[in-house]
């Protein structure tokens, strides 16, 4: 299964959800902000370069970490040469070789947003709590729907009283899943410790198992 995490907003925590999500589903995560990557990286060739012809997708994918990323570049030209139409041959090979795929979208709705919608077999949303999300949340369900991406689940992130999870369901038709504030949420990506692999008690840590049945649940019907 090809997963995309999405949002219509930036700086909603939607990378490190994709993180999260690829540890609790012992999945590839696949860093596809061609232009605003946030995942780690490092030396080695990332997505920039599978893209535009120079390195082969499975053999990108680091498994030295707590989760297998496959990173994305941090240069202009990097994004430049990119070649977004090998995306898709791309995931499907990660898919192929390891199984699941958790793909870490560009947010808001450019174009380059909906390609990875348009590869992937479903989608999450990441929403803010506040009441403007919804909205938000609304227009990316339908460009999801515009290009088959059915929408399994809705992550209302960064919580710190309870959002109204039921409008979200009835309004979007997913499962909406809460996820509260938590500090070590905020260093998930930079320390490389998934909260659902060193608190799964805490709240935070069973929201994203939460969240993963869900997925699983929906992709399994």
């Amino acid at each position: 299964m090809i997963l995309a995490v999405t949002g219509g907003k930036g700086g909603v925590g939607k990378s490190t959800l994709a993180f999260e999500l690829g540890a609790a589903m012992d999945a590839v995560v696949v860093d596809a902000d061609l232009g605003m990557a946030d995942l780690p990286t490092g030396p080695g060739p990332d997505l920039h370069d599978v893209l535009a012809g120079r390195a082969d997708a499975v053999e990108a994918v680091r498994e030295d970490g707590p989760v297998r990323l496959l990173p994305c570049g941090r240069s202009l030209s990097g994004a430049r040469a990119a070649d977004v139409r090998r995306l898709g041959d791309s995931l499907r090979a990660v898919e192929r070789a390891y199984g699941d795929v958790v793909v870490d979208c560009p947010a808001g709705m450019k174009a380059d947003a909906g390609v990875p919608l348009a590869v992937a077999d479903a989608c999450v949303i990441v929403a803010s709590p506040r009441p403007y999300a919804l909205a938000d949340a609304v227009r990316t369900r339908e460009l999801a729907r515009e290009l088959d991406a059915g929408l399994v689940a809705v992550a209302v992130n960064r919580a710190v009283e309870d959002p109204p999870e039921a409008v979200f369901e009835e309004v979007l038709g997913a499962p909406a899943v809460t996820v509260p504030a938590d500090p070590r949420m905020a260093r998930t990506v930079e320390t490389g410790r998934p909260v659902c692999r060193i608190a799964p008690s805490s709240r935070a840590g069973q929201a994203i198992s939460s969240l993963a049945r869900a997925v699983q649940r929906c992709t399994q019907v």
